[in-house]
């Protein structure tokens, strides 16, 4: 059996309605002035001022920063910081949103603890205390709330930087699943299929292990049970707790292990044609799996009898093609793209992306090993093969800005 270690660490509160108890568990971890950290969509749906009222009524100072993109850069870091300082100082660094937010907030963390530029921090470490933090996620997806990394771009030239430390983390992380309820139908659907990809590559990482392959397996348990009744209305909130539980789960995977092939040729598809980095990894996660089969096969099929698919008796090549495929028919019923040419790609364009997608770090913890001929395989088969666009694609999935916060 691997060696691992296990480390608590995060207070996790669940269930509905209690966003409200975020000043209580905020006043046990200080009594100062509190950065609160959002984006304008989650003001707008009446969160960050629900956040603002129980910090208030909590007997705490707040100080309001929602200067976050939909893919946090270093400049809106250095922005939060400088918020922090000028009206501050803060004490405590709390989270309202989306992973997004809770990155930026966590990078913010670091120029307030230990000082810039964002560049030091790339990499993993431990730089010693930093100030207590609380993440309350709007969305099911990333699981940025259960992690100690920070996913920032350098704004330079849009390189993603994964900044991590121990300290990082939030001491608190409140679920409610009343707050993803607001969220708009394409957002729900991208960090839906984002979530069982993180479940599916932490599960079969090269250096996973018993207590990563714990969360995951519940993570699928949950994520794939409830997927397609959250998608189809997530307004109805129909398997909200699930979704935003299983996704938590899945980060903590994640957390414990690392990810894959499909995050890695995502990242790339966001930086370079601004692909929803959900819409990125949903899309390269079923060529992704097949690949893999020969190696993670007895793998897949653990995670086939955990989201009670039927087929757990599947193995090998087997089990890879029955996973690849109800990962397609989620992608079916979320009405996300299934080729990247109907996304703008273009065909000669894939082997620069190839290039760039087997420098990813995460592309070091995938089953198979990844170099530029296999990345550039899985593009070429992500530009020709599924069914194309689902007819019930849902407007908006390509956005024109920055893409959502990648892993």
């Amino acid at each position: 059996m691997r060696p691992f270690d296990l480390d608590g660490g995060t207070r996790v509160l669940f269930g509905a309605g209690r966003l409200a108890e975020l000043g209580a568990e905020t006043a046990r971890l200080t009594a100062g002035p509190v950065l609160l950290v959002s984006d304008p969509g989650v003001a707008a749906a009446g969160h960050t001022g629900r956040a603002a009222d129980s910090l208030a009524a909590a007997g705490l100072e707040v100080v309001h920063f929602d200067g976050v993109g939909e893919n946090p850069t270093t400049g809106q870091v250095e922005a939060g910081a400088e918020t922090a300082r000028r009206q501050g100082p803060v004490e405590a660094v709390v989270s309202v949103g989306g992973g997004s937010a809770m990155d930026c907030a966590k990078g913010i963390n670091f120029f307030l603890s230990h000082g810039g530029p964002m560049e030091d921090w790339e990499g993993d470490g431990d730089r010693g205390p930093m100030l207590p933090s609380i993440g309350v996620p709007t969305t099911a997806g990333t699981g940025s709330e259960a992690q100690r990394f920070a996913l920032i771009s350098r704004e330079a030239d849009h390189r993603k930087m994964a900044c991590g430390d121990p300290g990082a983390r939030f001491r608190t992380v409140i679920l409610d699943p009343d707050l993803p309820l607001s969220a708009p139908s394409r957002v729900a659907a991208a960090a839906a299929i984002d979530a069982i990809a993180h479940a599916v590559e932490s599960f079969t990482a090269t250096n996973a292990n018993p207590a990563s392959r714990l969360y995951a397996r519940q993570a699928a348990r949950l994520l794939f049970g409830a997927f397609e009744g959250w998608v189809a209305d997530p307004a109805a909130g129909a398997g909200a707790g699930e979704m935003l539980l299983g996704a938590h789960w899945a980060g903590a995977s994640i957390e414990r292990s690392m990810l894959g092939a499909a995050h890695a040729c995502a990242n790339p598809l966001t930086r370079a044609h601004g692909i929803a980095h959900g819409v990125a990894v949903g899309l390269m996660l079923p060529h992704v799996i097949r690949f893999n089969g020969a190696a993670a096969g007895e793998l897949y099929a653990g995670l086939l009898h955990a989201s009670g698919t039927g087929a757990a008796s599947k193995a090998g090549a087997g089990a890879a093609e029955a996973l690849a495929a109800r990962v397609e028919a989620l992608l079916e019923a979320a009405g996300l793209p299934r080729r990247l040419r109907e996304l703008g790609v273009p065909q000669d364009g894939l082997e620069a992306l190839a290039a760039e997608a087997a420098e990813q770090r995460t592309g070091r913890f995938n089953p198979r090993p990844l170099g530029p001929a296999e990345c550039a395989g899985l593009f070429a088969a992500a530009y020709h093969g599924g069914k194309g666009l689902s007819r019930r694609a849902r407007p908006g999935l390509r956005p024109t800005g920055p893409a959502h916060r990648a892993c």
